[in-house]
């Protein structure tokens, strides 16, 4: 029988990053965005790395795994030591080969991209496995790949194991990848952002399933993520990296509980609070700069006087037994023989300048009845009614103008901004679109609108690849802003964003809001920013409203299981 493990053994560091300093070529020259960081990795320890985006937590991770381009960049001073002795960033690329998957493996924050998308799920497995494993046979090879499918707790594992990535979810794309991480039992487990584009159900079960195989396996794992609730609830210790450098590390319970930096209590206070509707949200730069940081919240009359005043007017939007079909298969006549009914018969009102709050998990048809009221898709049967006027019956012109009344600001403001295209230039096209203003008029709505979302002129001239994701946001808000809209549909509109940033971004919808008595359609998977942002919320699945209401009364006591199961699963 094996010795059991003493406790100088269990707390020996795995890992050792002894003033690590990385540098990036930009043009000519090189720029330094690792900053001479130290820290380690204890055996069978979760690490969790936290910070915004740019901060430097992905390359870390990318040079423990070898996997940084040396064509840009560089490891200019410090050692990576794994076990003692073997000092990684002083291996070849072949040598790399050893550890990289056997003992250090990594998932990546997005499966989509990280897997093979014309190789069969298990296929990619099985390689990685015959990798490190050429005595293995290709039956025993698949045999250990379905086995791993079922640690990992993927259902039907032989359909998943021939199933290619498009065709699962992203929860079980995810799963996908930890099986395809642990297949040859690794020292230490990198998870780069691993439920980010998750819903926060699915989120919480990979938390779940990852914490679980740590402990049957003892693995270290350095778990990174922008979102301090998600690793405080899986980390043992964490570390708070900023513009480069660690400024904080300490247990889990001492950086919440005491945390000694502004950066850090900015990043704990961005999140909306769930015990009181605040007027205004704490961001890092509050905490940067010294100003008041007290939160100020609502009372309850002033929230009931509101509404008292909101809902004693018409609605501006009516949804009326809406019903949408999507087509699975046709017959060589092109008739529909099999369909999925993504909408089925649901009904709602919206008020002006309400809020009204669409959240559900993916696939539950919350975008589906967001590009229905912008008529970007084809309904079965129902009617859409804004402003007394039937949405499904109007001739081209009279939806054009529709069209204006109604913007939309999509989730991902990387894809929905044209990279060809100045900032100025597609915040202008629609103004032109709908013949408003002349040229020169319109050069100077766009400047004023910029401002009005928090940006300055300087940003006119600049391209979408020269801004951050906080930034493009607000140029996709500012475009929507450009031909004085009614109502507002955020789809997703903040979930790509950091933690702070997306402070920030609600701040701005709820300032213009009110500036442009502005009505919102906010659509999320996230029920603690929806009932921030929210007056009334809708809660989706499967196509059906299944509960609705005032958004601090469904928190406070929710009828329905599944509301339960979304509001349990906000990462406290």
């Amino acid at each position: 029988m094996a010795p059991k493990e003493t406790n100088n053994q269990q707390n020996k560091s795995i890992l050792e990053i002894k003033n690590l300093s990385i540098d990036f070529k930009r043009e000519n020259s090189w720029v330094n965005v690792i900053n001479n960081i130290s820290f380690s990795l204890k055996q069978g320890e979760i690490l969790g790395i936290v910070g915004e985006s740019g901060s430097g937590k992905s390359v870390t991770s990318l040079s423990i795994m070898g996997l940084l381009d040396k064509k840009i960049s560089k490891i200019s001073s410090g050692n990576i030591i794994f076990k003692d002795n073997v000092i990684l960033n002083h291996l070849t690329e072949k040598q790399y080969k050893d550890y990289r998957g056997k003992e250090i493996a990594m998932i990546f924050q997005e499966p989509m991209t990280a897997l093979n998308p014309v190789k069969k799920c298990g296929n990619q497995v099985d390689e990685m496995i015959l990798t490190h494993n050429k005595h293995l046979s290709k039956k025993e090879t698949k045999q250990r790949t379905l086995e791993l499918f079922k640690e990992v707790l993927l259902p039907d594992v032989e359909r998943v194991y021939n199933s290619y990535p498009f065709s699962l979810s992203g929860g079980q794309r995810q799963r996908v990848m930890i099986a395809m991480a642990i297949s040859c039992n690794p020292s230490i487990l990198i998870a780069d952002e691993p439920t980010t584009a998750l819903d926060v159900t699915v989120q919480k079960t990979i938390l779940s399933l990852i914490s679980s195989l740590q402990k049957k396996h003892n693995m270290s794992v350095i778990f990174i993520s922008h979102d301090l609730n998600i690793v405080r609830e899986i980390s043992d210790r964490i570390a708070v990296i900023y513009k480069g450098k660690i400024i904080e590390m300490n247990n889990k319970d001492e950086i919440f509980l005491n945390p000694q930096q502004p950066y850090t209590k900015g990043l704990i206070a961005s999140r909306p609070p769930m015990n009181c509707r605040p007027k205004r949200l704490l961001t890092v730069n509050d905490f940067l700069s010294n100003k008041d940081t007290s939160l100020v919240c609502y009372q309850q009359q002033e929230i009931d006087d509101y509404h008292k005043e909101l809902y004693s007017h018409p609605a501006i939007l009516s949804v009326n037994d809406l019903e949408i079909n999507y087509v699975l298969k046709k017959n060589i006549f092109g008739k529909s023989t099999k369909e999925f009914k993504a909408i089925k018969k649901i009904s709602f009102d919206v008020f002006k300048q309400e809020t009204l709050g669409v959240v559900g998990e993916s696939g539950c048809g919350k975008t589906t009845v967001g590009k229905a009221i912008m008529n970007l898709i084809n309904i079965n049967s129902g009617r859409i009614r804004f402003e007394g006027k039937n949405l499904l019956t109007m001739n081209n012109k009279e939806r054009k103008l529709i069209k204006k009344d109604i913007q939309i600001v999509f989730q991902d403001p990387y894809s929905s901004l044209n990279p060809r295209k100045t900032v100025g230039a597609m915040i202008e096209e629609p103004m032109e679109v709908f013949k408003l203003y002349n040229k020169t008029s319109r050069k100077d709505k766009t400047i004023e609108i910029l401002c009005q979302v928090g940006l300055n002129e300087d940003f006119y001239s600049r391209y979408p690849h020269e801004l951050s994701g906080g930034q493009r946001q607000r140029i996709g808000i500012a475009r929507a802003l450009s031909v004085n809209p009614k109502m507002i549909i955020c789809d997703e509109s903040v979930s790509a964003l950091d933690v702070s940033v997306q402070a920030q971004v609600l701040n701005l919808l709820n300032d213009l809001k009110r500036k442009y008595e502005l009505t919102y359609i906010f659509i999320s998977h996230d029920l603690s920013v929806v009932k921030y942002m929210s007056d009334r919320i809708i809660v989706m699945q499967k196509g059906e409203i299944i509960e609705k209401g005032d958004a601090d009364k469904i928190y406070e006591n929710p009828q329905k299981e599944y509301t339960k199961t979304l509001i349990s699963s906000i990462a406290k």
